[in-house]
């Protein structure tokens, strides 16, 4: 019979841990994020409201 062995990659299996490979040049806080969508929506909202 032939022998199913498979090998797996070291480490992490293969998976990369990109909080270490990348540092964002502009760190953003989850929070700032939602709140700047928020307004997005706010100002097309009152556009249309306005101008509709």
């Amino acid at each position: 019979m032939a022998e199913t062995s498979m090998q797996m990659p070291g480490a992490f299996g293969g998976l990369m841990r990109y909080n270490e490979e990348y540092e964002s040049k502009i760190p953003l806080k989850p929070i700032y994020v939602i709140a700047f969508v928020i307004l997005i929506v706010a100002f097309r909202v009152g556009l249309a409201m306005f101008y509709g």
